[in-house]
C-alpha cells in the first residue's frame, strides 16, 4: 500500500496515538481513586494532583495534536512539491520533445528550401548564355574580359556570320562551275579562266574570310584591353579624389580650430572651404568617368552596360617582350595578318598570268595587264611590310619611352608628398598659409594621378606593341 506520508511522520503520529490513549486511561484511574476510604484532605490533594496531571497531560496532547498537524502539512507540501517536480519534468519533457520536432521540421523545411534555391540557380545558368549575365561572381580580370568578348563581341558575331556567308557564296559558285564538263564549254580562254580562276578565287576567298575574321578579334581584344586599364586607371584616380577629399577637410578643421584660438584669420578658413569645394568637383568628375569607361568597357565585352565589376588588381606595370627592334619586325613580318591577305592576292595574279602563258597570249593587252598586276600585288606587299616595320618601330619606341616616363612620374610622387608633408609642418608653426597647404596639396594629388595615368600608358603600349608584333592573331 501507498502511503501519503514519510515513515518519520508516521511513527510521529503514532507516539501521539500512544500519549493521547494513556490519558485517557490516566483520567479512568483517577475517577476511581475519588471513590476509595480516605481522608478528605488526602482525597482532595489527590484530586488536585490528578487534575494537574491531566491538564499536563492535555497540554502534551494539545502539543502533540499540533505537531501531528505540522506533520500533515509538511506531508502535503512534499506531496504538492513532488507533483510539481514531476509537473515540472513532464512539463521539460514535453517542451524538449517540442523543440526537437521543430527542429527538425525546421531541418525539412530548410533542406527544402536549399533544394528549391539549388533549382532555381540551375534553372538561372540555363537560361541565361552569356557568362558576364550571372551574378555568381562580380570579380573581373583581364583575360575572362577577353574571353567574354570573343563570345558576346557583336563585330566578332557578325564577321563569323559574314565569313560564313561568303564561304557558302564561294562554294555555290564553285559548284557550278565544276559541273561544266569539257563538251560544254568552248576551247577558249575565258572558259578555262573561268574554270580555274573560280577554284582558286574560292580559296582565296575562304582564306581571307578567316583571316578577316581574325583581323576583327585582334580588333576587339585590342580594345577590350584599352577599355580594361582605362577602367582600372579611372577607379584609381577615383580613390585618389577620395584621398585628396580627406586632406582637404581635414585641413579645413585645422584652419578652424586655428581660427578658434586666435592663431590664423578668417581667411585661412575661407581658403581651406575652398580647397574642399575644389575636392569635392574633383570627386564628382571623378565618380562620372568611372561609370562612362564602365560602360564603355561592358558594351565592348558584350554585357548589360550598368554592370557593375570588382576589378582585379591588375594596375601594374606588365611585362614587356625582350626583344630587339630587328627581332621584333622580323617577328611581325612572319605573323601578320595583312601580310598573308597580301600573298594571297599575289598568288592569284600570278594564276592569272600562267594562264595566258599556257594559251600564248601573255604579249597581249590582257597578258600584260596581269603581269602588270602582279607587280602591284609584288609592290603592294612590300608597301604592306614598310608599314609594318614602322608600326613596330613606333609601339617600340613608344614603349621605352613609357618605361622611362614611369620612372620619372614615380620620383615626381615620392617629391611632391615630401613637399606636402613638410609645407604641412611649416603651417602647424605658423610659418605657411591655407593656401601654400592647399596648392601643396593638388600639387601631390596630381603627381599621384601621373603616376597612376604613366602605368596605365605603359600597359596599354605594352598591348599596342604586342599587337603590332600579331600576338594572338
Amino acid at each position: 500500500m501507498n502511503f501519503p506520508y514519510s515513515s518519520k511522520k508516521w511513527l510521529t503520529l503514532s507516539i501521539a496515538a500512544v500519549m493521547a490513549t494513556s490519558i485517557g486511561v490516566g483520567a479512568v484511574a483517577s475517577e476511581s481513586g475519588t471513590a476509595a476510604p480516605a481522608s478528605q484532605t488526602q482525597g482532595s490533594q489527590q484530586n488536585d494532583k490528578a487534575t494537574t496531571a491531566a491538564t499536563a497531560d492535555n497540554s502534551k496532547a494539545d502539543a502533540n495534536k499540533t505537531d501531528a498537524t505540522k506533520a500533515d502539512t509538511a506531508a502535503t507540501e512534499d506531496k504538492a512539491a513532488a507533483n510539481g517536480t514531476a509537473d515540472a519534468k513532464a512539463t521539460e519533457t514535453k517542451a524538449t520533445e517540442t523543440k526537437a520536432t521543430d527542429a527538425k521540421n525546421t531541418s525539412t523545411t530548410s533542406t527544402t528550401g536549399t533544394t528549391n534555391t539549388t533549382t532555381t540557380t540551375n534553372t538561372s545558368t540555363t537560361n541565361n548564355t552569356p557568362a558576364a549575365d550571372s551574378t555568381a561572381s562580380d570579380q573581373m580580370t583581364l583575360a575572362k574580359a577577353i574571353e567574354l568578348a570573343m563570345q558576346n563581341n557583336s563585330k566578332i558575331l557578325t564577321a563569323r556570320l559574314e565569313a560564313k556567308s561568303a564561304d557558302i557564296n564561294q562554294s555555290l559558285s564553285y559548284a557550278t562551275t565544276s559541273a561544266i564538263t569539257a563538251d560544254m564549254m568552248d576551247s577558249s580562254l575565258d572558259a578555262e579562266k573561268q574554270k580555274k580562276m573560280t577554284r582558286a578565287q574560292a580559296d582565296l576567298t575562304t582564306k581571307l574570310n578567316d583571316l578577316a575574321v581574325k583581323v576583327t578579334e585582334s580588333q576587339v581584344k585590342l580594345g577590350v584591353q584599352q577599355a580594361y586599364y582605362n577602367l582600372l586607371h579611372a577607379e584609381a584616380d577615383l580613390n585618389l579624389k577620395k584621398q585628396s577629399l580627406n586632406r582637404a577637410q581635414t585641413q579645413l578643421k585645422v584652419a578652424k580650430a586655428a581660427f578658434d584660438v586666435g592663431t590664423k584669420a578668417k581667411t585661412d578658413i575661407l581658403q581651406a572651404e575652398m580647397g574642399v569645394a575644389g575636392a569635392q568637383a574633383a570627386l564628382a568628375a571623378a565618380e562620372n568617368t568611372v561609370e562612362i569607361n564602365r560602360m564603355k568597357f561592358n558594351e565592348i565585352i558584350g554585357v548589360d552596360v550598368n554592370k557593375k565589376w570588382k576589378l582585379a588588381p591588375e594596375n601594374k606595370q606588365v611585362a614587356a617582350p625582350t626583344l630587339t627592334l630587328q627581332q621584333a619586325q622580323e617577328k611581325a613580318l612572319a605573323q601578320r595578318i595583312e601580310v598573308q591577305q597580301k600573298a594571297g592576292e599575289l598568288d592569284l595574279a600570278q594564276l592569272n598570268v600562267r594562264l595566258f602563258e599556257e594559251w600564248s597570249l601573255s604579249s597581249t593587252y590582257q597578258g600584260r595587264i596581269a603581269r602588270n598586276n602582279v607587280e602591284k600585288a609584288k609592290l603592294a606587299i612590300d608597301e604592306q611590310n614598310r608599314q609594318i616595320k614602322m608600326e613596330v618601330a613606333e609601339n617600340y619606341l613608344t614603349l621605352n619611352a613609357a618605361k622611362v616616363a614611369i620612372d620619372f612620374k614615380k620620383k615626381a610622387q615620392e617629391a611632391a608628398a615630401e613637399s606636402y608633408r613638410l609645407t604641412n609642418l611649416r603651417f602647424e608653426n605658423g610659418l605657411a598659409t591655407t593656401l601654400e597647404v592647399i596648392q601643396a596639396e593638388e600639387e601631390y594629388s596630381d603627381r599621384e594621378n601621373q603616376y597612376l595615368e604613366a602605368i596605365r600608358n605603359y600597359n596599354l603600349a605594352v598591348v599596342n606593341f604586342e599587337n603590332a608584333l600579331g600576338v594572338g592573331k
